[in-house]
């Protein structure tokens, strides 16, 4: 199996770069986290117009076909940027829904944000913080469902509308905020492309911001001077950055092969997504605890924008798939649990 991205798809992703550079997402993200999801919306519809959910529906339902290793290309940049909002879950139901729903046309537009949650795993628990964090399994928490317009709970063999009930819970990153959901009505959806969507998009974003803080490392490390020289000229600072710069170099791969897996290719191995997903999470977690000591004290303030990245690949660490589930489900040769 191989994949190489054609000149159309890095196209793509360039547009995708070039915009969310041009739109301001770090002050969305902090506006979203201060309860203002107007910027983050705003941002949204920007890259609806470019056709991003569409990418996950076939174009006899409205969209413009199956492309997951197009949408994961997609989804690393608005990793890199720290796009707030529930995107992955988005665009996972949009290409999970049956068409006979009146959603799925609603999530193409960019004018409709939707959520859902996976009781089966609740790996948005790990990461809630504050008092009334539930962590007792089949407890389920919908990334920012007190905003969002549509939220489903997937359940045992499909996929219900869900109700918000208590406060929203603040994670580690402040602006994903958890909403503790209980299934309602059944709805016709294909909760296997579902799972595995979000699953790979998260990988994409973890990817993304990893490689961000690899760059903001680095930049820095030209910057900042110890004993009248750029710390970066230390042996040591250049290891740790070459650690990371290989770690995210490996996982880019596994996670296109992750791509071709969802996307049902003959060739690919249903154990190359959960390892791109745990490659995905193990070189974010990498690239964050080496930014912050390259970084030192500047690293906690909230000022800079380092936070928000750092927070970022914290909270995508536990979403869709723990680094523990992933790696079980690679050993086992199984799907990951729900």
């Amino acid at each position: 199996m191989r994949f190489v991205p054609d000149r159309e798809h890095r196209g793509y992703a360039a547009t995708v770069r070039r915009l969310l550079a041009d739109a301001g997402p770090h002050e969305a993200a902090r506006a979203w986290a201060a309860g203002d999801q107007r910027p983050g919306r705003a941002l949204w519809r920007s890259l609806a117009d470019t056709g991003l959910p569409a990418l996950a529906v076939p174009e006899e339902q409205g969209g413009l076909g199956w492309y997951p290793p197009e949408l994961a290309s997609a989804f690393v940049e608005t990793g890199r940027a720290g796009v707030p909002g529930p995107l992955v879950e988005t665009v996972a139901l949009a290409a999970g829904l049956h068409p006979s729903t009146p959603w799925p046309a609603r999530l193409l537009t960019g004018e409709h944000l939707a959520t859902v949650t996976d009781p089966a795993t609740a790996t948005d628990r790990a990461s809630a913080a504050g008092p009334g964090a539930e962590t007792r399994p089949g407890v389920g928490y919908a990334v920012d469902a007190h905003v969002a317009d549509l939220t489903f709970v997937l359940v045992a063999g499909g996929l219900t509308t869900a109700a918000a009930v208590g406060t929203p819970l603040r994670s580690v990153d402040p602006g994903r905020h958890l909403v503790r959901c209980v299934p309602g009505e059944a709805v016709s959806a294909d909760p296997r492309r579902i799972r595995a969507l979000a699953t790979l998009l998260t990988a994409a974003q973890l990817l993304g911001a990893g490689e961000a803080l690899l760059e903001g490392s680095v930049a820095y490390a030209g910057q900042r001077r110890q004993f009248g020289r750029p710390v970066g000229s230390f042996q040591a600072v250049k290891h740790q950055l070459a650690s990371v710069a290989v770690a995210l170099k490996f996982a880019r791969p596994l996670l296109y092969g992750g791509a071709l897996a969802v996307r049902g290719d003959a060739a690919a191995d249903p154990r190359d997504l959960p390892a791109a997903k745990a490659a995905c999470s193990r070189a974010a977690h990498l690239a964050a605890r080496t930014a912050l000591q390259v970084h030192g004290a500047l690293g906690y303030t909230d000022e800079y924008d380092l936070t928000l990245l750092l927070r970022k690949a914290r909270a995508l660490q536990t979403a869709w798939g723990t680094l523990a589930a992933c790696r079980a489900a690679v050993l086992t040769g199984g799907p990951l649990p729900g």
